[in-house]
């Protein structure tokens, strides 16, 4: 049995879930920061609340390990200058209610592995992104360069930070089941111009690289959380058509039209973000999926 624990935030979400689940299957404690308390008997769950700036101060008693995956939904609501500023306090004023507490308590806590976004670097075109690249400067790219400072604030106490920059997660929910559903209902057709990349990862993936983190002491600094082979907006339609066994009759979604629909939040799907995975793999991570025809024969099959 390992005798390491982990605290999670963020513990009950798509990624969460998985996470837990395989942390607890390999022997390890773990334990939930959340805003109620959870189902499963075999998880701690300590309360916070980020907005009052409350925590229960004993969620630190013997972690080891912390795993940061807390923020509000990116894609759950209108850009609007409040929802803005709650997805940016919910990723950062939570690091920091934590830090905040590992300052005034003793505690045991080594390393903190947080997620992040490949929205730093946001729409950059044909541009092949690695992690040494800048950031872009619009929302997304703003809110990732705040997120990753705030939990970078995490080296002064002496902590090993690690941060995996996340792609587009392949899983039977979320972002796949957005561009999924109108391909069943034969109204799929690619978006914009659908020659923008998507860097694309199989949620097994990115469990698989959590873990690594857990169990590698050498996985530090910044990792870009994708697949080997990012393929364009056009490519992963079609890719999806042929699994649901579905045509795909229209030959576009127009730009403008999802610009009307979604505002300054129609940079997520019309940007165009090519990413490197080579600094992953070069650390020794060996990819599950790295072709986005297994990784959908997988979630679909």
């Amino acid at each position: 049995m390992n005798q390491i624990s982990i605290l999670l935030t963020g513990g009950t979400g798509l990624i969460g879930c998985s996470l837990t689940r395989q942390l607890l299957e390999k022997g390890y404690t773990v334990s939930h920061l959340s805003r109620s308390l959870g189902k499963d008997p075999r998880v701690k769950t300590f309360l916070w609340d980020v907005h009052k700036g409350e925590i229960e101060e004993h969620s630190i008693d013997g972690v080891d390990i912390i795993i940061h995956l807390a923020g509000a939904g990116i894609a759950d609501g209108r850009w609007t200058a409040e929802r803005k500023k709650e997805i940016i306090d919910s990723r950062t004023k939570s690091i920091q209610l934590i830090y905040g507490l590992l300052k005034t308590k003793k505690h045991q806590v080594k390393s903190i592995i947080s997620a992040s976004a490949i929205g730093y670097y946001s729409d950059r075109g044909e541009e092949l992104m690695t992690e040494d690249s800048p950031p872009f400067t619009d929302f997304m790219a703003k809110c990732c360069v705040e997120w990753e400072a705030a939990v970078d604030e995490g080296k002064a106490l002496g902590l090993q930070v690690t941060k995996f920059r996340t792609g587009v997660v392949l899983d039977k929910g979320g972002a796949l089941a957005k561009m999924a559903a109108p391909v069943k209902l034969f109204v799929g057709a690619p978006l914009g111009s659908g020659r923008q990349w998507i860097p694309w990862i199989h949620v097994q993936d990115v469990i698989g690289m959590y873990l690594s983190a857990v169990e590698n002491e050498n996985f530090e600094g910044v990792y870009n959380m994708v697949a080997p082979n990012p393929v364009t907006n056009k490519q992963l339609t079609t890719a999806i058509a042929k699994q649901l066994h579905k045509p795909l009759w229209l030959p576009n979604v127009p730009a403008f039209l999802l610009k009307l629909l979604l505002g300054e939040m129609s940079t997520i799907v019309l940007g165009s973000t090519k990413v490197s995975a080579k600094k992953i793999e070069a650390a020794g991570y060996k990819f599950t999926y790295r072709e986005v025809s297994s990784a959908l024969k997988a979630i679909y099959g």
